[in-house]
């Protein structure tokens, strides 16, 4: 029987994961010989045999590949002549300094590792580091590729001869776990707090005790520090947010078990999909009549952010008790816009305040990264991100071309950064909203990480066009000191084209993009926000918008819908009488000079914002006056939605949308007493409604059948279901958001797209 050898090259998220065990079982279970290796840009083996088990092995390295890998393509390439028969072995790693692949995000702990943790008879019983070649951590441990112990933050653990021998044996399912450890040889957790110090099982204990009482803990988990405390407790959460500066912004919480979440949200199949996968988000799940959580965890809202633990640390944490809490909140461990705090000092030292316990351990984490945040869409049942993070992050987005390198640093509200190579869009993780020292810090070293890890010298960047923007700064001092070209990228243009990239569409034929947010800067300086524009990827036409609003104080009136509703008001001609209630809320004295800034244009900034057109229907239906983090009114309003409700309100959909007839609708339901739901369905059923008469104007204008819905708005789940329901019926089809968030998160994939679009690859 005739021998032959092939070279073959398997690229994606293929270290890590098992890759090599699983080929070397698979090709000595065939009787092939020859070897395979990690090298910078994948895997590679060499594999010689007869020409049909060959291909049987060529096939199932597809079919058969562990869970956690994605393989991306395989090259074959025949080897003249082959090498002599014998072994099937595993090589060391192969560094190449221009080469690069994708890394694994971080996965939760698997099945079988769960068993070991809560099996008596298995000596990592109780180790809260149990991991294997199929879960545990990899992104935020990896300093460099290829993925080997020495490029980890666990270089510093040398594997006792137990582990060794795991390490060593491909039939075991920690061959090669490079985070594989024990109670012997691996890191460890310690508490401090209530004036002792305490190791192992005795740390653990104190933690969950002091939890019990009320107290508030600080726990390192993967990507950084969580505040933990019990969410079934008004007191311990009102604490917490008194001490962490966050006054109603939701908390996340988490349950030891799908059966305990079950007790206190609704879930369908599709969210139950979600909240137990392997990337363990917290998700969107709405909160059952009399659930037992704390009201003070998401103040005003129906649902609730929960996720299921993660790692073996926190299954041990919440092992269910009679006397331990069925959920606890954990929010990222830091003060409100700082970054997440993950080393152990920093912990102690900026927690201090916030934190009356420390959970620690001395694995380092060396890139931070918060918890992702996704819902179902429910009209379509497929995710729907809100933050990209932790379980996703820096698994690349596939272009649908080629790309020069890149480097796209994003919006300023949460933030995250794109570094582009070849057909990949490297996203960054959940970066937050650079507005202070920290952030941008936390930004710069990132970008320095991921451009290092994945082989990228940007030879162009690509900044958003807000002149005051911390990241355009940064991206217009680095273009300058490399001399790169910088690209200026409308904002709205970089929400349609991210929602397009994803979707995979090559731009030869524009769309019709409809970009709703709180803020964008225009091209002619105004604050744009409510928009339908035709896109491709190296141009836009804005087609039709909301009508121009005077915002007065720009910032003030964001942060105070009632000041946004008087604008609304009078630029409908709708008189202020105290019978409203964000006219009741504002002094007469604040009211006057309201009055002679939008009567004389001071200080007031045009905008067509659909998100203070939510602030402004929100005050007048009674909601929030004021608010403490962003979108908070229009969230509410949205929670508060009558669903039964019909009706609609009128707007004008033409080039210029009026939303007079909108709020003259909305003025004359409030003084006959309409409950603030029914206000919220006629507005969002309005929207929609408008939405889908715009979009059938442009088609017959332009001859366009592709709608794409981007933009921060479009994470109401109401609206987006709403108008897609009805563009559907209209014949068109519908992007929406599924890999990356609506929101600002995914403004860098945009840019980088319509950079590269401006600026191809030579050949």
């Amino acid at each position: 029987m005739p021998i032959v050898a092939y070279r073959i090259h398997i690229s994606g998220v293929v270290q890590g994961v098992g890759f090599r065990p699983f080929v070397y079982n698979l090709a000595t279970r065939l009787g092939l010989s020859g070897w395979v290796l990690n090298s910078s840009s994948g895997v590679e083996i060499e594999a010689s045999g007869p020409p049909a088990v060959l291909e049987e092995f060529i096939t199932r390295l597809r079919t058969d590949a562990p869970p956690l890998a994605r393989i991306e393509q395989v090259t074959v390439t025949p080897v003249v002549p082959p090498a002599p028969s014998g072994a099937f072995v595993i090589r060391h790693s192969e560094a190449q300094p221009d080469r690069f692949q994708p890394l694994s995000p971080d996965i939760a702990i698997c099945e079988d590792c769960l068993r070991e943790l809560f099996d008596e008879r298995d000596r990592r019983y109780r180790y809260p580091f149990i991991n294997c070649t199929n879960c545990g951590p990899r992104f935020t441990i990896i300093r460099d590729i290829p993925y080997d112990r020495p490029n980890t933050t666990m270089a510093p653990f040398r594997m006792c001869a137990d582990c060794q021998a795991e390490y060593d044996d491909p039939t075991n399912r920690r061959f090669h776990a490079q985070p594989n450890a024990c109670p012997v040889c691996g890191p460890h957790i310690w508490f401090r707090g209530a004036g002792v110090e305490l190791t192992g099982e005795a740390a653990l204990q104190a933690a969950r005790r002091m939890l019990r009482e009320g107290g508030v803990v600080a726990v390192k988990g993967l990507g950084g520090f969580h505040l933990a405390c019990d969410a079934t407790s008004d007191q311990a959460v009102a604490r917490l947010r008194e001490r962490k500066g966050r006054v109603g912004k939701p908390f996340a919480i988490m349950s030891f078990d799908l059966a305990t979440v079950a007790r206190y949200c609704e879930l369908n199949d599709a969210e139950r999909e979600l909240v137990t996968s392997r990337q363990r988000p917290i998700v969107l799940l709405r909160r059952r009549a009399g659930a037992p959580i704390s009201p003070l965890v998401a103040p005003g809202n129906r649902y609730l952010g929960v996720m299921l633990p993660y790692t073996p640390l926190h299954y041990l944490l919440l092992e269910p008790a009679d006397d331990f809490p069925l959920a606890l909140v954990m929010t990222s461990g830091n003060y409100s816009e700082e970054p997440i705090a993950v080393a152990n000092e920093e912990a102690l030292e900026r927690l201090a305040r916030l934190a009356d316990g420390f959970l620690l351990h001395n694995r380092d984490i060396h890139a931070r990264c918060d918890d992702s945040v996704t819902r179902i869409l429910l009209r379509t049942g497929m995710e729907l991100p809100v933050r990209r993070s932790r379980g996703y992050a820096p698994y690349p987005v596939h272009l649908p071309f080629q790309m020069p390198q890149i480097l796209a640093v994003g919006a300023e509200l949460k933030n995250t950064f794109c570094l582009t190579r070849e057909k990949y869009a490297f996203l960054s993780q959940h970066i937050g909203d650079v507005e202070n020292y920290e952030t941008l810090r936390f930004f710069e070293q990132m970008v320095e990480q991921l451009a290092r890890t994945f082989r990228v010298t940007p030879a162009i960047i690509a900044c958003d066009l807000h002149p005051a923007y911390l990241t355009g700064r940064y991206a217009r001092e680095h273009a300058e000191l490399t001399s790169r070209p910088l690209v200026q990228v409308q904002h709205h243009h970089a929400h349609i084209a991210a929602c397009m990239a994803e979707h995979g569409l090559t731009g030869e034929r524009p769309v019709i993009g409809v970009a709703c947010d709180g803020t964008g800067y225009g091209s002619d300086g105004a604050i744009w926000g409510g928009e339908f524009i035709i896109a491709d990827y190296r141009s836009f036409r804005r087609v039709a918008h909301l009508k121009y609003i005077p915002l007065p104080g720009g910032d003030a009136a964001i942060r105070r819908p009632r000041r946004t509703a008087l604008a609304y008001l009078w630029a409908a001609g709708i008189p202020w009488e105290e019978d409203l209630p964000p006219v009741e809320a504002t002094p007469a004295s604040e009211r006057m000079v309201l009055a002679r800034q939008l009567e004389r244009g001071i200080n007031t900034v045009p905008t067509s914002s659909m998100g203070r057109l939510f602030d402004a229907v929100s005050a007048l239906a009674g909601g929030r006056q004021e608010i403490t983090y962003e979108a908070q009114a229009a969230i509410e309003l949205e929670m508060a939605v009558e669903e039964a409700v019909e009706e609609a309100y009128p707007f004008e959909p033409g080039e210029v949308i009026d939303t007079a007839p909108c709020l003259r609708a909305v003025v004359a339901d409030v003084r006959a007493g309409a409950p603030a739901g029914v206000i919220a369905a006629k507005l969002h059923n309005g929207l929609a409604l408008m939405i889908s008469a715009v979009c059938r104007r442009l088609r017959e204008q332009f001859g366009l059948n592709e709608v794409a819905l981007s933009g921060g708005v479009f994470q109401n789940v109401t609206l987006t279901g709403k108008a897609m329901a009805l563009l559907e019926e209209a014949g068109f089809t519908v992007y929406v958001h599924r890999l990356v968030p609506p929101n600002d998160a995914c403004i860098a994939l945009g840019q980088a797209v319509i950079a590269g679009s401006l600026h191809p690859p030579a050949g």
